[in-house]
């Protein structure tokens, strides 16, 4: 008996979405069944797949779709993606060095899928794609970008173009240069989302989405970035410290909160594209991590060092989410008695970033998989928060820490970690690193997170989850 993804059942499936059988043959007779040679192949692919987007271009958008023209779209989309697969499979370092003309240049994710998409027709979603269902919700996107998560995947996977481009997501971004010269000149720099403010020997980096109880989206992640840039590279600071802006929400206003992780309204309302969460764990939080590279240098911390920094987490009133994620990249975490941690990846129907790798190091595995997939909660004067939080400011009477204990108590950790100067600091960092997360082992993970979160980023279960648990339907973007 014939398997139901058969060229034959797939046809049948087809015909009956109202498609043509002509351009329904025409696409099977195109379709490559071995890879053979790259150029030849190359072009092979690329008739084969605009084939696929004509046929799906025939059907009415996601939301119009009826039954038979949705299993219709899935077909030619998954057997499309299956040729995807073998094409990276074959050929993805040769890929990666005609996007980077033979590794000679650096190319960021969110420029690196848009090329390749370019150079590749078919590989990846087009711009004019990508633009088309830009103001989409996200329910009602086709999940074009899964393929960017699988290119990204294959890219990470291979030693040689995930090492390439680690390295490229570790450099200054373009602007940061610009923004290093103003901090350098005023000793603090706005940038709207991200406001810098040297204080000694330390920068105090204050992360803001106030709306959103600084959240972090599509508007904060440029901003926030460069300002862990400037932090990194400025040269009259020893120590950076992170610490969230006040707030306006009506139950917190006035109060610094870390952040509330990923801003599930602007999620669901697909305001955020997939390769904002390559380009999140890539960029600043491995920043955070590994420091800043230089362009002749990768800091694999073996045969190469970046310029690097060690940070203070200032933990106020709650970290959730990414927030959380971020204190597992972190040297030392000062944290209100009040404040809590959670990681409610399930809740959302996402991977969380790094914590899969790097939480069970801190809590145990048993702890972070109840973080993970239970959403448990740690007040971080607890037990299992202190395995997280280094240190805990005592709350007044009301059970409140007052904002000015936490500054003082920020001066003095910032001058207890500088009084010994950075070098020792930074030396400690790397010797730490080697044994816990080589650059290898976080280019590996991030593989399989490139592939695997493309696929939760757009399963019908994140668009239930966000219903049930967050009321997103009714919420304000």
């Amino acid at each position: 008996m014939n398997a139901p993804t058969t060229p034959e059942f797939i046809a049948a499936d087809l015909r009956e979405a109202g498609l043509p059988p002509p351009s329904i043959d025409e696409w099977f007779a195109a379709e490559p069944r071995e890879t053979n040679e790259f150029g030849e192949d190359r072009r092979l692919y690329a008739v084969y797949w605009a084939l696929a987007d004509a046929l799906i271009g025939r059907l009415p958008r996601k939301a119009q779709r009826n039954a038979a023209q949705a299993k219709a779209a899935a077909a030619i989309r998954g057997r499309a993606r299956s040729s995807r697969a073998r094409f990276l499979t074959a050929y993805i370092e040769k890929i990666y060095a005609t996007l980077t003309h033979d590794f000679s240049r650096f190319l960021r994710v969110e420029d690196l899928v848009l090329e390749a998409a370019e150079t590749f027709p078919g590989l990846a979603p087009s711009r004019a794609q990508l633009d088309a269902e830009a103001e989409t919700l996200q329910r009602d996107k086709d999940g074009l970008e899964i393929d960017q998560g699988l290119l990204l995947s294959a890219i990470l996977a291979d030693q040689r173009a995930g090492r390439h481009l680690c390295h490229a997501m570790l450099l200054p971004r373009p602007e940061s240069r610009e923004a290093l010269a103003r901090f350098a000149a005023d000793g603090a720099l706005d940038l709207g989302s991200a406001r810098l403010l040297r204080k000694g020997r330390g920068v105090l980096l204050a992360a803001g989405n106030p709306r959103y109880l600084n959240a972090e989206d599509q508007t904060t992640i440029a901003a926030m970035e460069t300002a862990v840039d400037v932090a990194i590279l400025d040269p009259d600071s020893d120590i950076a410290v992170l610490r969230g802006a006040t707030v306006e929400h009506p139950k917190y206003a006035g109060q610094h909160i870390f952040g509330a992780g990923i801003n599930l309204t602007h999620l669901y309302r697909g305001k955020i594209p997939y390769v904002w969460y390559i380009q999140r764990d890539l960029g600043f939080v491995h920043k955070f991590l590994r420091g800043v590279a230089t362009p002749d240098a990768l800091p694999d911390d073996v045969s190469g060092f970046g310029i690097e920094k060690p940070w203070i987490a200032v933990v106020e009133t709650f970290a959730i989410g990414g927030h959380c994620q971020i204190l597992l990249a972190m040297d030392y975490v000062l944290a209100a008695a009040d404040a809590y941690l959670t990681l409610p990846a399930r809740k959302e129907g996402i991977i969380p970033g790094a914590s899969n790798l790097r939480l069970p190091r801190f809590v145990g595995d048993r702890v972070a998989r109840q973080l993970v997939q239970y959403e448990r909660r740690l007040e971080c004067d607890s037990p299992e928060g202190r395995l997280i939080c280094d240190e805990i400011v005592p709350s007044e009477a009301d059970g409140i820490v007052p904002p000015e204990a936490m500054g003082a108590a920020i001066d003095r950790v910032v001058a207890g970690l500088t009084s010994s100067g950075a070098v020792g600091a930074i030396g400690n960092r790397r010797a730490f690193r080697i044994g816990e997360e080589p650059l290898d082992l976080f280019r590996q993970y991030m593989a399989v997170y490139a592939r695997e979160q493309a696929y939760c980023h757009f399963s019908p279960a994140l668009i239930g989850n966000l219903e049930r648990y967050w009321d997103a339907q009714n919420r304000k973007g």
